[in-house]
């Protein structure tokens, strides 16, 4: 019930700030969203009362699924090299827009 809380908080908190003018705002709105879908997804993948995803440690059924681990991971490094882009365009647009006003 806890998980269900925090996904549905960071997924409302991200919707808000994207909904924002600011491109920094969203930005993390964008991460704040990435975060809830990561939580979603480690959830599908059963990790309450789990043993570890390797199967020399554990039998088959008392194992955790390693696939939604590998999507997160791979999801994780994906909304950070876009973050890190889009940071970017942020910076650098700024800096348009101020020399176009004078």
């Amino acid at each position: 019930m806890t998980l269900a809380i925090t996904i549905g908080i960071l997924v409302a908190g991200g919707v808000y700030l994207m909904l924002q003018r600011g491109m920094v705002r969203i930005v993390l709105g964008l991460l704040l969203v990435g975060h809830g879908a990561n939580l979603l997804l480690m959830s599908s993948g059963g990790i309450f009362r789990r043993e570890l995803p390797l199967l020399q440690f554990g039998w088959g059924s008392q194992t955790a699924d390693p696939l939604p681990q590998a999507f997160v991971l791979t999801a994780i490094v994906i909304a950070f090299s876009i973050a890190i882009y889009m940071l970017t365009l942020a910076a650098s647009g700024s800096d348009d827009d101020t020399e176009e006003a004078s």
